[in-house]
């Protein structure tokens, strides 16, 4: 059992005293005891030796009262003989008015506190059966007692404030006569009357009634009788004399009252609290508080218990051999004064009872197993009184979690270990390695488990770094040896291997601990296992306690525990994995494709075993374990019969899925394993690099090109074709290269059939016209010019080069096509008519010719036709078609010295009319021009005049404005006065100055 208290006797009467002890009283280090003689002894009391035999809390043999070995426990200061006529039944101090009073031959009387003597009698109190005295700090910070006196039926009350005798007494009287009376608190009494209580108001003089079971008493008005108490509960006292009714006060606002062996929980009300009896076999002869122990002290048995008043279970028994009384002074049930002890007296010695320290009590109750008794020790005690009540309460707590866990009752431990913040390696190890993996404290279960596979079976080595799951032991030798026989049961169970329904149910509760961790765990962790310090700091001490205690720690440094953070983090979401893949699979997806700490070996391992390869492809890739998820891939899909295993990994779909969200900086592997898919299906393949997707978009394109290239060229066309008209790259580099390849295809005319080649040829020409950033010199070098397939290209580019008399020399004479050498003079007229920076009307020639005026694009071609190189002939037919149509355009000094003298004026008819026409157009055109604006002129200036004819609208010349003091100019915003002013057309008026501005 616990040593709560050792029992040291201070005080022997010797053998030849005939004296007995009545009475005792202690205060400051002075014990005073009054005798049956009447006489008064006064001790001085000596600081207690400690035994080293009971510093471990240990007790002896049937925790028998130990002898005060060394120096003496008390020292006899004087004896007043005379002290009193009788003997001294009870003994009281008021401290501050420094006196004694003393209880003899129902007689209260007053002494002096230092020299003892005799003050006065209270006359007040003649025929006094019993005393209670109490102090306390009144609202106005002044010190306050009572005496409280029972005469009979009556209630005596007397005051002191200050130490001064308040004039006044009060007195209230009972319905029958009190045996017992015990302050409740400073203003309240517990009476205990023949068969019943009271709670006593002595501000309001109210009486309460106190109902409780048994001999406690009944209801209102039944106690009124000499022989009322004669009841049920104790019709075997009569003819003897009944147990008093005991009363005594225990922590804030509770109060235990009993008469035999019936008990009632109170407050300060009277209310009863609704707990239980206390199990007493025998009525106490005494009850009693030292802070936190309830007392009973059984005179029939000559013990003395000491109880647990929240439990009620019995921790200590002492064998005090006739022992009859217990005080308790008024401040041992403080927690100031709490371990002082008390004293407990018999007819012939006082034994002091010396608290043991509480940590000592406390570890000697989890060593004997009695965890509730210690979590509720500690919930008693405060935390002054423990080194670490905190950490004592949490380390007593999830020792008796494990006790519930052995117990099989898995659903209150794991809620225990959760209320605690239990580090998640002292919950794991409770389970066997086919949950717990390395962290488990358990063998191997002879269960059979699922064969594991090694992934290098399926899909080649791995290149992840094994993980180790068993982080960093919190918990201390000692703590785990207490842990492992803490309430030891003869419970066959405990021994009984974890397995079958039992670690289905105890898997499931695990899976809510686990939660809860990890749920705490990711507030301060990022998905990079880097400890978020600025939300670590941000947080409350109770939160960065919960952080802290999950690592077995006090306290938490977002530096320094970085580590052991993430590695308890692995071993938190690998366990869940492993409980999710045992009590729930379809619950283990969702936890892999969040962010997570799982460890990539044990999650490849259930997922193989499970045959989820899908599911491992998408872990791998939130682990951004890239290669090892296309390795496995390509293992199932770059096969010719799909595999049963995976079918849904058949084919190169998922593999180009996949690769599609890998960004850029993957660059190697995407090239790696986007080949087979390109070779298998190079449709489906190119959706890797020309997909609509960010990734897609922002890939080093100079790589893929080189990349495709080796492949196939197509491929290489289509992708720069790709990134040059959807995505509008303007790298010179590319579209030099995609120029090289489409003339290079010209050249090797390499094709299919017609259309083929005729596609690639209008693509070809289109890019050339249409591109501005390829080299141009570049690609004729590129265009050899006795190839025909090439001609119209190098007409192209040289255009771009400015060479258009070559351009059109090619489209002339190689080509020999007219319309495209006139269409080819339409672009480039236009082009130049567009740029330029002052065109005349209608985009047409002046009229004049002056002589300077450069020759036109129609003027080159018009020479090549009229004067051709040697050995191309004249093409009048053209020539004249030329003139015809753009005879106009080309300035006709230099184009008729084009016209050989001996060609017919017949034939430059249509080119004169041309002209003609061109010029009459011109002229008319100014015509109408100018009578449009001379119609305009005029309406504005009859609107100017006359107005616009509008209701509200302009009144012309004819209409007003008033001008007011108020109105200001709208230009300077000052106001006109007598300056001139000017009105404009909307009626705004102005300064004459500022109409200028």
């Amino acid at each position: 059992m616990l040593s709560a208290f050792t029992a040291r006797p201070i005080v022997e009467l010797k053998p030849r005293d005939k004296s007995k002890i009545e009475s005792v009283l202690a205060y400051d280090d002075r014990l005073l005891v009054g005798l049956n003689t009447g006489s008064l002894r006064i001790y001085r009391v000596n600081e207690p030796v400690d035994d080293p035999n009971h510093q471990d809390g240990s007790t002896t043999a049937e925790d028998r009262p130990v002898p005060q070995s060394g120096a003496r426990p008390v020292d006899l200061l004087r004896e007043q003989e005379k002290f009193s006529k009788h003997k001294v039944e009870q003994l009281a101090i008021v401290k501050e008015a420094k006196i004694l009073l003393s209880l003899s031959n129902s007689q209260v009387y007053v002494h002096n506190l230092q020299s003892y003597e005799l003050q006065e009698t209270l006359t007040k109190a003649k025929g006094a059966s019993t005393l209670a005295v109490t102090s306390y700090t009144g609202s106005d910070e002044s010190t306050v007692s009572r005496l409280a006196v029972v005469i009979k039926r009556r209630l005596i009350l007397w005051t002191w404030k200050d130490g001064e005798l308040a004039p006044d007494t009060s007195e209230i009287t009972l319905v029958t006569g009190i045996k017992s009376l015990t302050w409740a608190t400073d203003t309240r009494l517990i009476a205990g009357l023949n068969s019943s209580y009271v709670l006593v108001d002595i501000e309001s003089s109210g009486i309460t009634d106190i109902v409780g079971p048994g001999s406690i008493g009944g209801a209102p008005g039944q106690d009124g009788g000499r022989f009322s108490g004669a009841g049920v509960a104790s019709m075997s006292y009569l003819g003897m004399s009944a147990p008093s009714p005991l009363a005594t006060r225990l922590g804030e606002g509770e109060i235990l009252i009993a008469r035999d062996i019936n008990t009632l929980f109170i407050d300060t009300d009277g209310g009863s609290l609704g707990r239980r009896q206390i199990p007493w076999s025998v009525a106490p002869e005494a009850v009693g508080y030292s802070y936190p122990y309830l007392l009973a002290l059984q005179s029939a048995k000559g013990t003395l218990e000491v109880r647990n008043p929240k439990t009620l279970s019995l921790l200590q028994t002492i064998p005090l051999s006739s022992a009859n009384q217990l005080h308790i002074p008024h401040s041992s049930a403080r927690l100031a004064n709490a371990g002082q002890g008390f004293l407990v007296l018999s007819d012939r010695c006082i034994w002091r009872m010396k608290a043991q320290d509480y940590d000592s009590q406390i570890d000697t109750l989890v060593d004997r197993g009695r965890l509730d008794e210690a979590i509720s020790l500690l919930g008693m005690l405060d935390n002054a009184l423990l080194k670490d009540k905190a950490g004592r309460m949490r380390e007593v707590k999830m020792l008796k979690a494990q006790h519930l866990f052995d117990q099989r009752r898995y659903r209150d431990s794991i809620d225990l270990f959760t209320n605690v913040s239990a580090p998640p390696e002292r919950v794991i190890r409770l389970y066997p390695p086919f949950v717990a993996g390395n962290a488990s404290a358990l063998s191997p279960s002879p269960e059979k488990h699922h064969q594991h596979l090694s992934l290098s079976d399926v899909d080649g080595a791995s290149e992840s770094k094994h993980v180790s799951e068993e982080g960093p032991s919190f918990i201390s030798s000692r703590k785990g040896s207490a842990a492992d026989t803490a309430e030891p049961s003869g419970n066959s169970d405990k021994t009984r291997e974890l397995e079958g329904k039992d670690l289905m149910t105890a898997s499931e509760e695990l899976r809510g601990f686990l939660v809860s961790a990890r749920t705490r765990m990711k507030k301060v962790l990022n998905p990079d296992g880097r400890v978020k310090a600025g939300v670590l700091d941000a947080m409350s001490q109770p939160d960065k306690s919960e952080i802290a205690a999950l690592l077995g720690k006090k306290s938490i440094d977002a530096s320094a525990d970085q580590g052991e953070l993430l590695q308890t983090a692995k071993m938190v979401d690998s366990t869940l994995f492993r409980v999710y893949m045992f009590v729930s699979p379809s619950f283990a997806g969702p936890l892999f494709r969040i962010d997570n700490f799982c460890d990539p070996d044990v999650v490849k391992e259930k997922l193989i075993e499970a045959g989820r390869y899908n599911d491992l492809v998408d872990f791998f890739y939130g682990k951004k374990l890239h290669r090892q998820a296309l390795e496995l891939l390509k293992r199932f899909g770059d096969v010719d019969t799909i595999n049963v295993a995976a079918p849904q990994l058949a084919g190169s779909q998922r593999t180009v899925s996949y690769l599609q969200n890998l960004p850029p900086e993957q660059i190697e592997l995407i090239l790696q394993f986007a080949e087979w898919p390109l070779r298998r299906n190079p449709e489906l393949g190119m959706d890797v690099f020309m997909a609509d997707t960010e990734n897609a978009e922002t890939l080093p394109r100079l790589r893929v090109l080189e990349f495709l290239e080796k492949i196939d060229k197509k491929l290489a066309v289509k992708y720069l074709e790709h990134i040059i008209h959807e995505l509008n790259d303007t790298t010179p580099d590319f579209h030099q290269m995609l120029v090289n390849i489409y003339t290079d295809g010209l050249k090797s005319n390499e094709f299919e059939n017609e259309d083929e080649r005729a596609r690639w040829k209008h693509k070809t020409l289109d890019f050339l016209k249409t591109s501005p950033n390829y080299q141009a010199y570049k690609a004729l070098g590129q265009l050899p010019k006795d190839n025909p397939n090439l001609y119209e290209a190098r007409a192209i580019v040289l255009s771009n080069m400015g060479q258009h008399k070559q351009a059109l020399d090619i489209l002339v004479f190689q080509l020999q096509d007219a319309d495209k050498a006139e269409e080819y003079c339409n672009q480039i007229y236009l082009n130049a008519m567009s740029q330029a920076t002052t065109p005349t009307q209608s985009g047409r020639s002046p009229t004049t010719d002056p002589e300077d005026a450069p020759p036109s694009i129609y003027h080159t071609l018009l020479s090549l036709y009229v004067s051709p190189p040697p050995p191309h002939k004249p093409q009048w037919g053209p020539a004249l078609n030329i003139l015809a149509k753009h005879g106009a355009r080309m300035p006709a000094s230099s184009t008729l010295n084009l016209i050989p003298e001996s060609l017919p004026i017949k034939e430059l008819e249509s080119y004169f009319q041309g002209r003609i026409r061109s010029a009459n157009t011109i002229v008319n055109e100014g015509r109408i021009v100018a009578g449009m604006r001379s119609t305009l002129a005029f309406a504005e200036d009859a609107k100017v005049r006359l107005g616009d004819g509008l209701a509200g609208g302009n009144g012309g010349r004819n209409r007003r404005v008033i001008i007011t003091e108020d109105r200001v100019c709208g230009v300077c915003y000052k106001r006109f006065g007598g300056s001139a002013i000017k009105v404009l057309p909307d009626n705004t008026v102005v300064h004459y100055g500022c109409s200028t501005r």
